[in-house]
């Protein structure tokens, strides 16, 4: 067995054990809603982490590729949720959580708005040109 086989199985043997994890703490967190019998936002906002994060283990295990965007997502998710579970705190900390959540943001912005995720590939059709489908596809 070579060394890349083996971190390759190494690599997805610690994706299903993210991904067992996860639905092992998304169950959990199920169970404590229903014995409250009341539902938060924090509580939903954990339920968007889990789904994230989920989210993120599929796509990495089928293109091998995590989209930037994603790990983004869910620290705007998680910051939102200490945000909400800080009432006590100084405001002071609210308003750093706010702040990165808009540098968030707009890094997610600046990621989709890059020229190489913009560009279109142009081919010519007579005298007008039209975007390549295969692009978006």
């Amino acid at each position: 067995m070579t060394i890349g086989k083996a971190i390759q199985q190494l690599e997805s043997f610690f994706l299903f054990v993210i991904a067992i994890l996860t639905a092992v703490g998304a169950v959990k967190e199920i169970y404590l809603i229903l014995g409250k019998r009341d539902v938060g936002l924090q509580d939903l906002l954990l339920m968007f982490l889990y789904v994230e994060v989920l989210g993120m283990v599929g796509a990495y295990s089928n293109s091998k590729q995590i989209p930037i965007t994603l790990p983004i997502f869910i620290a705007i998710t998680a910051l939102s949720r200490i945000a909400i579970l800080q009432k006590e705190a100084d405001p002071i900390h609210l308003i750093y959580e706010a702040t990165a959540i808009l540098l968030l943001a707009l890094a997610a912005l600046i990621v989709n708005l890059r020229p190489s995720h913009l560009a279109l590939r142009m081919t010519k059709d007579g005298e007008k040109l039209v975007p390549d489908k295969q692009q978006y596809e």
